[in-house]
């Protein structure tokens, strides 16, 4: 064997090995955007229902009472949907898709989706406003939400340690204390109790996301 067949084996070798590395790199970096695809629909589909919504009572105001507690839980779902949007761009750090991990991000939409749908539902029939129907529904509702808050704990682990690292003790605090009140809300009927919590929930959405999402890096 010549010395030049010796010396071109390994560099092929090395080669090989390059470009299969290569291949992972480019995998791990674009695989998301094609989950993301999927996920946007869905979220997309929840804007679409609400926002649909508005525009039907803009257009028949007449038709069904307008309730500022309902209004108030739309404005709070509609931005958890554009920070859901916003914040999911850090899923962008795991390096190892599995088909677990992307069926739990898809359930985690479909699930803001689900609220959505329980503001403005299909059918009003037998309901005489959209208050009237929010209260009717409210343990599924307020179950569902609280169901958002732990499945936040396992989105915000997933994308790491040090990820996790950033919001500190206050993060773990906050999630027991949503739950709680989604709870309290499931079970109560007081106008008072809802007004207040969909008002602190908006200010707290607002606070969060200025302190700690501000910039997408």
């Amino acid at each position: 064997m010549s010395r030049d067949r010796v010396d071109r084996a390994p560099m092929g070798l090395v080669r090989k090995e390059s470009d299969a590395l290569d291949q992972q790199t480019f995998s791990a970096r674009d695989i998301f955007p094609h989950i993301r695809i999927v996920m946007g629909m869905v979220i997309g589909l929840g804007m679409t229902r609400l926002l649909s919504g508005v525009a039907r009572i803009i257009q028949h105001p007449a038709q069904h009472r307008v309730s500022a507690l309902h209004l108030g839980w739309v404005a709070s779902l509609l931005l958890m949907l554009v920070h859901f949007w916003w914040w999911e761009f850090g899923l962008f750090q795991i390096q190892d898709w599995t088909f677990g991990k992307y069926l739990f991000v898809i359930g985690y939409a479909i699930t803001l989706f689900m609220l959505c749908a329980l503001l403005f539902p299909d059918s009003m029939q037998d309901y005489g406003s959209y208050e009237e129907f929010f209260y009717a529904r409210r343990a599924w509702f307020f179950g569902i939400l609280a169901l958002t808050y732990l499945l936040d704990i396992v989105d915000t682990l997933m994308k790491g340690e040090a990820h996790m690292a950033r919001f500190g003790g206050e993060y773990l605090l906050r999630t027991p204390i949503l739950v709680g009140a989604c709870m309290l809300a499931a079970i109560s009927r007081d106008r008072r109790v809802h007004i207040a919590l969909v008002t602190l929930m908006l200010a707290h959405q607002v606070w969060w996301i200025f302190r700690l999402f501000d910039t997408i890096a």
